[in-house]
């Protein structure tokens, strides 16, 4: 019989190896593809010491193939909680040094298991994928184990945050879980995404492609909208994702993490009086605006290689994380259009998720048109962020810095889909459609009549300019609460927000809405 000594030596031993993972050939080769171990991330991703690892000692138990003779400790996943800026986090981080980081049953209930205690717990979770897919020897069995995992993604959805980080291969499936959680990190040149790899399709379609052209950091991030964020490196992913959490709360019943704020509320930037062009088809960078009003230096953008005629991200307000969400006018003008629409629902549906007001920065002269926007649906799109503004019920403060046209000025969180304070500069214009498109149909017979129609015409447009294309109409009935000068905008944005800081709103009685996917 062992003694306790004997017995406390085998369980050094049985760690010792554990943390070796596929062996020390294996690390050499992941370090050499420029990539770091299961364990190296979760290092880096967490508070230094404060990881606790879970199922270690855990196994696949299948037989065929040759699996039973092979069976190393953690099976290609490592789980388990430590605290990101002294805050709980549940993380998995796959092992590629293990049978390629493939999923088996095994390995999907470490994840399940961390997963259902992150919903217990009301606690972020973290996935750091690096995957060949499933275990192909297992069959059906590994299919049931990635099932397990997208109905717990699916059920955590809006309760506990989920973050994907993609640092290796991700494909057939196993996209399906990252692609349910609320953002998706890659690092360029060594992560890849795609439901259908680059020999198959050569097969099947005769197209040749290479992995970081059909599946790579840069087509996710910039053409299919599918991730939120790239970095160059695996560090500064990491790095980004604890950047990403001091945003966020915990779970839909907390408030996200205010931190003191020495930037004075009352700061006023004279430079804002100035920003908008006298013409009106003149761009801005409407970052700059954003920049301005924050706090300095406390604006992360999302998602920002994909449909950049608008803008998405966190920022604090004194100190108290906020949602922007704003046109950009240096872009297509600030259009809405199918993606930009997509991109603003997503990210207004996730601020009311987990109580994190929105901002919402108007300059938008209406929906793109053409044959190809109408034809893949700019309808259904454009509906979907409608929907998102309606339905959200967390604090919503607009301001309309230039164009509001058309049934863009509604979608864009305006006062009668429930915003909650709207305010206009004074630059602002609020119509239909523009001046020069209005004064062409309501003055078209009177302008054809006039002995010098080029003359009546400028002067109907002066006209309609003076009286319509501003502020004060839709200020005369309530649907602007205030006219503000620029510079004054950051106090009006915290002052209207602290207003704002115990408000009540309620959806009917529903199992849910049904938005138009």
């Amino acid at each position: 019989m062992k003694t306790t000594r004997e017995k406390i030596e085998e369980l050094r031993l049985l760690k010792e190896q554990a943390l070796q993972g596929g062996g020390a050939e294996r690390i050499a080769a992941q370090h050499k593809k420029g990539k770091l171990t299961a364990r190296e991330r979760i290092e880096l991703l967490v508070d230094s010491g404060t990881f606790q690892e879970l199922d270690m000692f855990a196994t696949h138990r299948a037989t065929g193939f040759g699996l039973e003779e092979q069976r190393i400790l953690g099976d290609g996943v490592v789980t388990g909680y430590g605290k990101v800026d002294g805050r709980l986090v549940y993380v998995f981080s796959q092992d590629f040094t293990v049978f390629g980081g493939s999923l088996s049953e095994a390995h999907s209930e470490k994840i399940c298991k961390i997963m259902d205690l992150a919903m217990k717990n009301g606690t972020p979770v973290i996935g750091l994928n690096d995957s060949g897919g499933a275990r192909i020897q297992e069959g059906v069995v590994s299919l049931g184990a990635y099932a397990d995992i997208f109905l717990r993604n699916t059920l955590a959805s809006g309760v506990i945050p989920q973050i994907s980080a993609i640092m290796g291969p991700c494909a057939g499936g196993a996209v399906y879980s990252p692609a349910i959680t609320d953002f998706i990190f890659m690092v360029e040149g060594t992560s890849h995404m795609f439901v259908t790899g680059p020999n198959v399709l050569k097969t099947v379609t005769h197209e040749d492609v290479t992995f970081d052209e059909l599946g790579g950091a840069t087509i996710h991030n910039a053409t299919s909208g599918v991730a939120h964020f790239a970095a160059p490196s695996e560090v500064e992913v990491l790095r980004q994702i604890r950047t990403l959490l001091s945003y966020l709360p915990s779970n839909n019943m907390g408030d996200p993490p205010a931190i003191p704020s020495d930037d004075p509320v009352t700061r006023a930037d004279d430079a804002l009086d100035e920003i908008i062009p006298d013409n009106p088809n003149r761009p801005y960078d409407m970052k700059d605006i954003i920049r301005s009003v924050a706090d300095h230096g406390s604006f992360f953008e999302v998602q920002e290689q994909f449909a950049r005629n608008i803008v998405v991200g966190f920022a604090r307000l004194n100190g108290k994380p906020v949602g922007f969400i704003a046109q950009q006018p240096n872009v297509l003008a600030g259009v809405l259009d199918i993606n930009s629409s997509d991109k603003g629902a997503r990210f207004v549906r996730f601020c009311d998720c987990f109580n994190i007001p929105i901002v919402t920065l108007v300059d938008v002269p209406g929906f793109l048109p053409g044959v190809a926007q109408e034809h893949n649906g700019i309808i259904r799109h454009g509906a979907k962020l409608l929907f998102a503004y309606c339905e959200a019920t967390v604090p919503k403060v607009t301001v309309i810095t230039r164009k509001a046209y058309g049934g863009a000025y509604d979608v864009m969180s305006s006062k009668h889909i429930r915003g909650d304070i709207n305010y206009a500069w004074p630059t602002a214009e609020i119509a239909v459609m523009g001046v020069d498109g209005a004064v062409n149909i309501v003055f078209k017979d009177e302008i054809a009549r006039a002995a010098d129609p080029e003359a009546r015409r400028a002067e109907l447009v002066a006209d309609y300019q003076e009286k319509f294309a501003n502020p004060y109409v839709a200020a005369a009935r309530g649907y602007v609460d205030e006219v503000i000068e620029p510079r004054h905008t950051r106090e009006k944005l915290i002052v209207a927000l602290d207003m704002l800081k115990n408000k009540r709103d309620s959806l009917p009685p529903k199992k849910h809405g049904n938005i138009p996917l």
